[in-house]
């Protein structure tokens, strides 16, 4: 399979991929709205900068089964025909400062994609807290029902 670059590859796949999903927006000033399901969009934004499709080097942050999250990296490989092996998945369930220097290291300090270290930082955030609710170990936060009427 011939290597194109990650910008041609953008141009080709910006419009039309299975992965996209287009909703309309509540106003008529709105728009549509653009987002992406695909494996190692970050933020699942359809844009060039967290598509897993365009970018040659991909990061993510995955939930993963038994409420632990996985950090995804695109990797290069040789087979070009076989996408599924191409991502490799590295399991970040530790303490949140002991996985925070983990995602540093592997994904941003090392020139990968410093780019988006505050977004890979929110994600796993979002994930984390998640998953603590899901295990039971946070409880979740009730709802305030207002003022009672007498």
């Amino acid at each position: 399979m011939v290597q194109i670059s990650d910008s041609l590859t953008w141009e080709l796949v910006k419009n039309n991929n299975s992965f996209m999903k287009k909703v309309n927006g509540s106003t008529k000033r709105g728009g549509t709205m653009r987002f992406s399901v695909e494996q190692g969009n970050l933020m699942s934004l359809s844009t060039f900068k967290y598509s897993g499709i365009a970018n040659s080097k991909a990061v993510d942050v995955v939930v993963a089964d038994n409420n632990t999250a996985k950090l995804v990296k695109k990797t290069a490989t040789k087979a070009h025909s076989h996408p599924k092996k191409s991502f490799s998945k590295t399991s970040i369930n530790k303490h949140f400062r002991r996985v925070e220097k983990t995602i540093l290291s592997q994904a941003i300090d090392n020139y990968y994609r410093p780019d988006l270290k505050s977004e890979t930082l929110a994600k796993f955030s979002a994930v984390y807290s998640a998953n603590r609710k899901a295990k039971g170990v946070k409880k979740v936060v009730p709802m305030k029902k207002g003022r009672a009427s007498s």
